[in-house]
């Protein structure tokens, strides 16, 4: 992936938008899955098209409008998510400026049944916490992707493990401490940490804790 590994940054703040410009940047390709951040500066536009996947977008900072060719207007704030319809146009704009990474996802590719194309979402809110245990929902996944949300209740954890593929992690409640290569992180709502394939880490949840995590396959 083309972010940092192993150490904890953010992906609102490593891509301010420059001036009268949209900005996108590549983190990571997965067979026909890509995942983008883009950078849009205030009162800038990306033109309606059609395309024949669906996106995921996850807005990390701002204020985002996604505007379909049937006439309809959705407004996702920070920490909003939506996935995109196929099949008319579709294009983003904002006012005042937003950051936010899109994920690719094709028109076959089966998505969990909490999320509903068109309509704007929480992440965090998809699951609950629940006394002593670790919850995960797959949000989607297939051969060379997976994308999943996990809750953690004050002092669950993972056990030390690695994983097949690169791993980019969005905190998005609350406080978490992820073990990485001998080196203990503290992460927090709105952060993000990416792991290396084969990369030794654990998570533990001293307080309460979600996150998604998005892991490409080769």
């Amino acid at each position: 992936m083309k972010e940092k590994i192993g150490q904890i940054f953010s992906i609102a703040t490593d891509n301010a938008p420059v001036t009268g410009c949209t900005i996108s940047k590549e983190i990571a390709s997965a067979g026909e899955n890509s995942i983008i951040c883009f950078s849009l500066a205030e009162q800038t536009d990306i033109s309606a098209e059609i395309y024949p996947y669906r996106k995921f977008l996850i807005v990390a900072s701002g204020k985002l409008e996604v505007y379909t060719g049937n006439g309809s207007i959705l407004s996702l704030a920070e920490g909003e998510s939506l996935v995109t319809p196929v099949d008319i146009p579709v294009g983003m704009r904002t006012e005042f400026g937003a950051i936010y990474t899109e994920i690719t996802i094709g028109r076959s590719e089966k998505m969990n049944r909490a999320i509903k194309t068109g309509e704007i979402f929480k992440l965090a809110e998809l699951l609950p916490y629940q006394d002593g245990k670790i919850i995960n929902m797959d949000v989607v996944h297939n051969s060379k992707m997976k994308f999943v949300i996990m809750s953690f209740d004050a002092g669950t954890g993972l056990l030390e493990h690695a994983a097949p593929g690169e791993a980019l992690i969005f905190a998005l409640d609350g406080e978490g401490v992820i073990g990485y290569e001998g080196k203990e992180h503290t992460i927090h709502a709105g952060e993000n940490f990416v792991f290396a394939k084969g990369g030794a880490h654990w998570v533990k949840a001293a307080k309460r804790f979600k996150m998604a995590l998005l892991l490409t396959l080769e």
